[in-house]
C-alpha cells in the first residue's frame, strides 16, 4: 500500500470510530485547557469535523490536525505523536497514550509545545498550498524567513500563539466557526488602506471541511519586538507615580486613525431609531441577565437601566456604525520601540458569535473599552488613583478628537450607555472568574447608576501640552 493510501486508510478508520481511541483522552484533556469554553459542564457529543496528517505516515514525530465538534462548538487541535516516553521537555504537553488504533503504543501530546512541529507550521505557511481540508496562503509580496526557532507565548486564554525568532507571531485560533475571522479580515483591510497602526498579516491558513464556508484557523503577523504591552506600561507608570497623559493622548490619536481607516476601507451605516432601540434593548437584557447572576449588581439595576433608557429615547439620530476592534483595552495595545502605538488582536470578544463580531457598530464601543481600562489600571493601584485615571481618560479623548475633529464626550448619552454596558460585562466576568476583582467594576457600577449630571465639556489643551487646562472634569468618565 502507498503512503497516500495508508494515510487515507488511517484517517478513514479514525473518522468511522469517532476518532476512536483518542476520544477518551481528549474528553479528559479538553476541560483543563484555558481556551476550552465548555468548563463547568460535562462533555456530551464529540465528533471529528476534519482530520489531516501534516507529515507523511511513519514520520517521527508525527503531527495530526483535527477539527473537533464538542457539543456544537468546533475546536482546532494540533496533536503530536511520538514513541513513548516523551522527552522531558515535552512531558508537560502529554495528552495520553492510546491503547488501540493506529497510534497504539505512542504518546499523543499538544504539538505547539514541540519546536520541530511548530517549525513545520511556519514551513507550511511559507509554501502555500492545500493539504486535505487545509489551505495555506500568504502575501506574495512579503518574504518569510525560514529556520526560525519557535517558542509559545504564555498567558493567553482563548487562543494559542507562537513567536518565531523575533520576527513573527502566529496566532492559532482554538474555537473556530465558518467565516473569515476579523483578526485576519480587518488587519488585511487596514494594510490595503495604508494604515500602519496594525501589523499586516503575512500568511494565514484555513479549512473548508465538506466544501462549506472556510474557517480561519491561524494568522502570521510581524512580531513587534521591543514593544511594551499597554496595560503593563500603564501599571509601571502608575506604580512609579509617573504621568501617563502623553501616552494616553497618543493612543487616542492612534485609535482614531484606525477607526478612520476602517470607515474608509469597509462599509458603514447609520443606526436609525429602530436599530438604536434594539441596541438599547440588548444592553437592558444583558443587564437583567447579569443581575440575576451577580447579587451585588441587583441594588443598582434600576439606576443602570436609565443609561439604556436614555439611549432608546434619543431615537438614534443617525448614529454612525462601522467595523471596529470590538474588544479594545490597554492589553490590546502596544507601544512600539519607536514610541508609536499599535493595536492588536482584532478578533473581538470570542464569546460572541462570529457573525455578530463582524457587524458594524458605533466606534464609541472601542472608546468605552479603553476608558474602562484606565479605570481598571487605577483601581489596581493602592491607594486608588482616581486623578490618574481621570487625566488619562481626558487625554485619550482629546487625542481622539485631534484626529477625527469630534470629541467622544460630545455624545454623552451614547458614551454613557456603552460604558455602562461594559461595566456590566466586567461584573459578570469578574464574578465568574476573578471574584477578588469584582470591586473594580462595582465601583463604576455605583457611579454609573447615579442620576446623570449635565455633561462637563473639557476645555481644549494648551498648545504643546497633553494635560487638560486649567483642571480635569469633576467626575470620572469611566
Amino acid at each position: 500500500m502507498s503512503e497516500a493510501a495508508s494515510a487515507r486508510s488511517r484517517l478513514t478508520a479514525d473518522r468511522a470510530a469517532g476518532i476512536g481511541p483518542l476520544e477518551p483522552m481528549l474528553r479528559e484533556w479538553l476541560p483543563a485547557q484555558r481556551w476550552f469554553a465548555g468548563k463547568g459542564r460535562e462533555i456530551g457529543r464529540v465528533r471529528p469535523v476534519s482530520t489531516a496528517e501534516l507529515l507523511p505516515p511513519g514520520s517521527v514525530p508525527g503531527m495530526l490536525h483535527l477539527l473537533l465538534d464538542v457539543d456544537g462548538d468546533c475546536y482546532q487541535l494540533l496533536l503530536g505523536i511520538r514513541p513513548s516516553p516523551l522527552p522531558p521537555a515535552l512531558a508537560p504537553a502529554l495528552i495520553g497514550h492510546p491503547r488501540s488504533g493506529p497510534y497504539a503504543g505512542m504518546a499523543v501530546y499538544a504539538a505547539l509545545g514541540d519546536p520541530r512541529l511548530a517549525a513545520l507550521l511556519l514551513e507550511r505557511l511559507r509554501n502555500p498550498g492545500t493539504l486535505g481540508p487545509l489551505r495555506f496562503d500568504r502575501d506574495p509580496d512579503t518574504p518569510i524567513e525560514a529556520g526560525l526557532t519557535a517558542r509559545p507565548l504564555s498567558g493567553e486564554q482563548t487562543n494559542s500563539s507562537l513567536i518565531y525568532g523575533d520576527s513573527y507571531i502566529l496566532k492559532v485560533f482554538r474555537r473556530v466557526g465558518p467565516g473569515i475571522n476579523p483578526d485576519l479580515e480587518l488587519p488585511r483591510a487596514l494594510a490595503a488602506a495604508g494604515c500602519a497602526r496594525v501589523p499586516a498579516p503575512v500568511a494565514w491558513y484555513e479549512a473548508a471541511p465538506g466544501g462549506g464556508e472556510p474557517l480561519t484557523l491561524g494568522v502570521l503577523q510581524p512580531y513587534l519586538r521591543g514593544s511594551d504591552d499597554g496595560w503593563q506600561l500603564a501599571l509601571r507608570r502608575l506604580g512609579s507615580g509617573a504621568d501617563f497623559t502623553s501616552e494616553a493622548h497618543a493612543l487616542g490619536r492612534a485609535t482614531a486613525e484606525v477607526h478612520s481607516a476602517l470607515a474608509d476601507a469597509l462599509p458603514t451605516l447609520a443606526l436609525g431609531p429602530e436599530q438604536t432601540a434594539r441596541l438599547a434593548a440588548g444592553m437592558t437584557a444583558r443587564l437583567a441577565a447579569t443581575a440575576r447572576e451577580v447579587p451585588a449588581l441587583r441594588p443598582f439595576e434600576a439606576g443602570l437601566r436609565g443609561a439604556f433608557d436614555a439611549l432608546a429615547a434619543s431615537r438614534g439620530a443617525g448614529v454612525p456604525a462601522q467595523r471596529i476592534h470590538g474588544d479594545l483595552h490597554l492589553g490590546q495595545t502596544l507601544r512600539t520601540a519607536d514610541g508609536s502605538w499599535a493595536l492588536i488582536d482584532f478578533e473581538g470578544e470570542p464569546a460572541r458569535p462570529l457573525a455578530d463580531r463582524r457587524r458594524p457598530e458605533p466606534a464609541v464601543r472601542d472608546i468605552a473599552g479603553i476608558l474602562r481600562s484606565f479605570d481598571y489600571a487605577a483601581r489596581s493601584h493602592r491607594p486608588f488613583a482616581p486623578a490618574w485615571a481621570e487625566s488619562c481618560r481626558a487625554a485619550f479623548c482629546e487625542g481622539y478628537a485631534r484626529t477625527t475633529g469630534r470629541d467622544p464626550r460630545e455624545d454623552p448619552v451614547l458614551l454613557r450607555a456603552y460604558e455602562t454596558d461594559k461595566a456590566v460585562y466586567e461584573a459578570r466576568y469578574e464574578f465568574r472568574h476573578r471574584p477578588d476583582w469584582l470591586h473594580v467594576p462595582m465601583a463604576a457600577i455605583r457611579r454609573l447608576s447615579a442620576p446623570e449630571r449635565p455633561a462637563h465639556r473639557m476645555p481644549p489643551l494648551l498648545p504643546g501640552t497633553t494635560t487638560p487646562h486649567p483642571k480635569p472634569p469633576r467626575r470620572p468618565l469611566a
